[in-house]
């Protein structure tokens, strides 16, 4: 379990029992988009409500499946802006329906769906831990499904432009990310060729690190990590991957 993802499962569960013992407080804190410039704190706290136990959990099975991957492989920070990002769009997707409120985590959810499915295509997720499937077609077939019910008018009581705003904010997200990334990491060889590495103890120990009986996911990881520390430095990584080294040097 990663910091963020551990946070906001308890945020959305504390958020379920809340709106149930104290009347009103879902409707404060509901998305309704013609309301917006009169409540806009609302874009951000409409995804932390749901509608029921089968509407939290399996948003939060899903946050749970895909998050933890990726908050190690994006870093915190990033992560959390990923969620946010993600679960925002959806609210401003969802002014196709203005007078419909919005409630729930499922925007945000999908584009951490969607990241995960940027980072690792190919990875086989099972359905109801049945049907096998490659997870970029999950997200495509969500697409589908988001697009034929939301232009069909589906009177089902699902925010399905919601979902395709999920996957738009993702998607922005992570374009701006890498350019941003991509920028620093030219000026960075710009300035010097050779980039100094800090804290040359804990690089040593790190070094170390045993590749044998890893997991495959956290092998992926290692590697990426390392590569930015030679590339970048000390300096550049995150708390979060400074904590996966640390924990793997230990072993």
């Amino acid at each position: 379990m990663t910091p963020w993802v551990a946070r906001l499962l308890f945020l959305n569960v504390l958020m379920f029992g809340l709106t149930i013992v104290v009347p009103g407080l879902g409707d404060a804190l509901m998305f309704v988009p013609a309301l917006f410039l009169g409540r806009p704190w609302t874009i951000v706290t409409y995804m932390f409500l749901h509608g029921g136990f089968g509407h939290i959990f399996f948003n939060m099975f899903a946050l749970f499946f895909f998050g933890p991957r990726l908050e190690a492989r994006m870093g915190s920070r990033r992560f959390l802006g990923l969620y946010l990002a993600s679960g925002v769009m959806g609210g401003l997707l969802s002014f196709t329906s203005p007078a419909i409120g919005v409630i729930g985590a499922s925007g945000a959810v999908y584009g951490v769906m969607f990241a995960f499915a940027y980072f690792w295509p190919r990875e086989v997720v099972h359905i109801w831990g049945v049907l096998p499937i490659e997870v970029r077609w999950l997200v495509v077939g969500l697409t589908v499904l988001s697009v034929v019910s939301g232009f069909g008018g589906a009177g089902d009581g699902i925010a399905h432009f919601a979902h395709l705003g999920g996957f738009l904010g993702a998607w922005i997200y992570l374009k701006v990310m890498e350019r941003t990334s991509g920028a620093k990491r030219f000026q960075a060889k710009a300035v010097t060729q050779a980039p100094t590495i800090s804290s040359s103890a804990a690089v040593a120990r790190w070094s170390h690190i045993k590749r044998e009986g890893l997991h495959p996911v956290n092998l992926e990881e290692l590697d990426r990590v390392m590569a930015k520390l030679q590339l970048e430095g000390f300096a550049r990584l995150t708390e979060s991957e400074r904590q996966f080294l640390e924990r793997f040097s230990q072993r």
